[in-house]
């Protein structure tokens, strides 16, 4: 590189001891200054791999081009303000030091040495290893002197749970952090529970066991909290053993509905939260097999799309009119119900199951609906929602709503000083919701509130931004949603029938308060980095151009 190269970032966060030999490093030139604008992303080829290039301010960076959840590529997504989002799920990532400020996802970018030449040629210097996978893990603290006596406690081995105790290491903390898991598992993917029920769970693992040995977080597995003593900081766990604590992070999330009917626990009759619960009924289908399903909610949709090539019939019993219309609204919902119609599946709407009819060895045979209606059905799966996981706190000093939720301030604090909650048991202020708190069961936002959680319980004050943000894949097609509250009005704009749509979501005095989409990336993605900023969109905003918002995402464009 020319002694005149001006360097415009460097590889400062990805940490590292001592200097690597440089056959680990390839460099060379990706384009020309000129080729990239200010608020402008670029994706160029380095090597046998690729970098993102961004510049703002006037400053060129280079990060990994791909979201280090599901692999989207970032230059189709949304850029904010010094962050760049993933336009298929809404992970965010710092365009200058590649770290994961929003998720899903639990590993940040690398970022790589950029310099321009007195030419204009942009160069590029990036260790080969991380160009290769696109991904980095943060560096982590390890268990300190015997000067840090602290013990922190995660209660919970979900994504929440997990994403606290890893930023604690991330964030410098050195005293004890223990986690513990109702589930024998180590913390895994359970999104892909319903979508794909012959998963194994060693390849949808969150970490594996060497990471959490080698980052001194104890994992207590198979192991419940049965009482939260908050005068003597004392945790009683189920297997008779006792734990003090000087923090603890309560993150342990619902529990699946089964309704109060006869013959719910029949064999074969199912919910989905688990792997376990997912083997069991994958185990279970065949060609010759009747599924049926209760519920139309994200859950049953899910399943009975797995379900449909699978087995003889698959029908979805829902007591509304249209699948998915607290969601999506009536229009979205009516044409959801159309594409499973269209693939096999067979609806039976307003209605419900009265009970469920036991057959040959205890297993289902039948389902009676409300209107007497028998249906033959070899497996029976409720997805009606869930409650929470919080009867353990009875007598502790901490109050529960009447769900069983966790009020919080902003910093996920409850009223008990040192006690936090996060996940789907946070009663906790959304910032999209005018700052109101609400009880949301989103995958992201609970690894969210885990990272938020974990800030604030070492002392580094951080305010929840919450924007909710959350997807769906129906036979193929990816439907995406954020914001929070019931509409008043919902405006679709594009082609509903194509499936290839926007969706507004109008809430009182105008104000957008959501939006969904169907191929149409990055739409949605760049609403949530819109309401990350605090920013309000009404719709005299989208009247006349639906989408000039857009162009307000990225912030002052001065160099």
């Amino acid at each position: 590189v020319s002694r005149a190269s001006k360097v415009t970032s460097a590889t400062t966060a990805n940490g590292g001891a001592g200097a690597v030999s440089d056959d680990e490093y390839i460099e060379d030139i990706v384009c020309q200054d000129a080729d990239i604008g200010e608020n402008q992303m670029k994706q160029c080829e380095l090597g046998e791999g690729k970098v993102l290039l961004v510049r703002q301010r006037g400053k060129l960076t280079a990060i990994g081009n791909k979201c280090s959840h599901y692999g989207a590529m970032l230059v189709t997504g949304a850029l904010g303000d010094g962050r760049v989002r993933c336009p298929w799920h809404g992970a965010c990532f710092n365009v200058e030091t590649g770290d994961i400020e929003d998720f899903p996802g639990m590993d940040s970018l690398p970022c790589y040495r950029v310099t321009v030449g007195e030419g204009g040629e942009v160069r590029v210097r990036a260790k080969r290893s991380e160009l290769a996978t696109n991904k980095r893990t943060r560096l982590m603290a390890r268990r300190g002197s015997a000067n840090d006596e602290r013990t922190f406690v995660v209660i919970g081995g979900g994504p929440s749970g997990a994403t606290c105790a890893e930023t604690l290491r991330q964030e410098g903390f050195t005293g004890r952090v223990v986690m513990i898991n109702k589930e024998p598992y180590l913390p895994y993917d359970r999104i892909k529970v319903s979508k794909t029920m012959d998963l194994s769970v060693e390849k949808v693992l969150l970490r594996t066991q060497a990471f959490y040995d080698g980052s001194d977080i104890e994992l207590l597995l198979g192991t419940a909290v049965t009482k939260l003593d908050s005068v003597g900081k004392e945790l009683t766990l189920d297997n008779g053993y006792k734990i003090k604590y000087d923090k603890v992070y309560i993150a342990t999330g619902s529990n699946p509905r089964r309704p109060p009917m006869e013959g719910a626990n029949l064999r074969n009759v199912a919910v989905l939260r688990t792997v376990d619960d997912a083997k069991s009924v994958n185990g279970e289908l065949s060609p010759e097999k009747r599924v049926v399903i209760l519920g139309t909610s994200f859950i049953g949709l899910e399943a009975a799309a797995y379900c449909v090539g699978k087995v003889a019939r698959v029908t979805v019993i829902g007591r509304g009119a249209v699948p998915l219309k607290e969601s999506f609204g009536d229009a979205i919902g009516q044409r959801v119900m159309e594409l499973f119609r269209e693939k096999g599946v067979e609806f039976v709407m307003n209605s419900g199951i009265k009970r469920c009819i036991e057959g040959e060895g205890g297993a289902v045979k039948q389902v009676e609906l409300v209107d007497g209606t028998l249906l033959d059905a070899d497996i029976c799966i409720f997805g009606v929602g869930s409650t929470l996981y919080t009867e353990f706190l009875a007598d502790s000093g901490i109050s529960l709503n009447r769900n069983g939720s966790i009020n919080t301030d902003q910093h996920l604090e409850t009223e008990v000083q040192g006690v936090y909650a996060g996940g789907d048991v946070a009663n906790s202020p959304v910032l999209s919701n005018e700052g109101q708190p609400a009880t949301i069961g989103h995958y992201p936002l609970a690894q969210y509130h885990g990272r938020i959680a974990a800030l604030n319980m070492v002392g580094k004050v951080t305010p929840l931004q919450t924007v909710p943000f959350f997807w769906t894949v129906l036979f193929g097609k990816s439907f995406r949603y954020c914001g929070y509250g019931t509409p008043e009005e919902v405006i679709i704009d594009g082609d509903l029938e194509a499936l290839k749509f926007v969706a507004f979501y109008i809430g009182k005095a105008g104000r957008v308060i959501a939006m969904a989409s169907c191929q149409r990336d990055p739409v949605v993605a760049q609403f949530a980095e819109f309401s990350s900023q605090g920013k309000v969109l009404n719709k005299s905003d989208i009247t006349a151009n639906p989408f000039g918002w857009t162009t307000e995402l990225t912030g002052p464009t001065t160099v």
